[in-house]
């Protein structure tokens, strides 16, 4: 029979084995707050809601009922039913795919946009950057929403128009904080070695500076989602997105404005749907953010 001995200090004593050191996955979860969590899955079901509807779908969205309604909040209609007998938790969650669309196209749209005058700002001579800054400065002098209301006066009512104007009203923020991002790249020393060893700056905005660039936009992306849908919702709101019977948050809370003190719930659960999504985006991605910034 033979025997295994740990190591013994000098006393004579058996030292303990060391601790195993945390795995990556395990420093994940106990650096991540619980709240960070509960928003990840909240969010993930409203993805899922987005993707595959038909998994929560208890009736259709669009079918008409007169005799069903103003059903408050209950077992055969889990958030009741609308002033046409049309089931509420059903219309929401059809209305998730649209909703969240909406808002990741207007994301989208957004950063291409700033992308485009941010990064030809950072690497451009001084004129041409003094001009685009100046020109996003023009921009900025109008809020966000209102810039939104100007295109879509210019270019009328619609879903596609709609996320446009959304995407023009954010693209002057995208494009101010692209900017400060791709001067950062080119004052950095990789950039400056390779200006040096005769590498051209047209090979360096493609090969190096797009890609460090890109690098914080998955953050900015998740941030920009959240007030995006907003920003869509209120649109719909004002009749100038998605139009009825759409199942989209915004129109949808329109649609139950004028019935708050016979069937609240009309309107209730599209706005909390919309402050859900604005909420858990914006935890998540601001939990990004301070784990980016962490690395760095």
């Amino acid at each position: 029979m033979s025997l295994t001995l740990g190591p013994t200090t000098a006393e004579g004593g058996t030292v303990a084995p060391a601790a195993p050191a945390p795995s990556r996955a395990g420093r994940l979860v106990r650096n991540t707050p619980i709240g960070v969590w509960i928003a990840a899955a909240l969010f993930a079901f409203l993805v899922l809601a987005a993707v595959v509807p038909s998994v929560f779908l208890r009736q259709d969205p669009f079918e008409i009922d007169p005799a069903n309604a103003f059903q408050p909040p209950g077992g055969a209609h889990l958030f009741g039913t609308d002033q046409n007998g049309r089931d509420v938790f059903s219309r929401v969650i059809a209305g998730t795919g649209q909703s969240l669309l909406l808002g990741l196209a207007a994301t989208a749209i957004g950063l291409l946009l700033g992308g485009a005058l941010g990064i030809t700002a950072g690497v451009s001579g001084r004129w041409l950057d003094s001009a685009i800054c100046r020109f996003v400065e023009i921009l900025f002098a109008f809020p966000g929403l209102l810039l939104a209301l100007i295109v879509i006066a210019v270019s009328g009512t619609g879903v596609v128009t709609a996320a446009v104007a959304v995407g023009v009203g954010s693209a002057p923020g995208y494009a101010r904080m692209l900017r400060t991002q791709t001067l950062q790249v080119i004052a950095a020393p990789y950039v400056e070695t390779a200006l040096a060893l005769g590498r051209s700056r047209t090979h360096l905005l493609w090969s190096t500076i797009i890609p460090n660039v890109a690098r914080p936009l998955f953050v900015l992306v998740t941030l920009g989602i959240g007030q995006a849908i907003v920003w869509a919702s209120s649109l719909s709101f004002l009749g100038l997105g998605a139009q009825p019977p759409a199942a989209e948050w915004g129109a949808m809370l329109a649609d139950g404005r004028n019935y708050l003190q016979v069937a609240w719930w009309i309107a209730a659960f599209p706005g909390i749907f919309i402050t859900l999504a604005a909420l858990t985006t914006t935890v998540v991605g601001h939990h990004l953010q301070r784990r980016l910034e962490a690395e760095v």
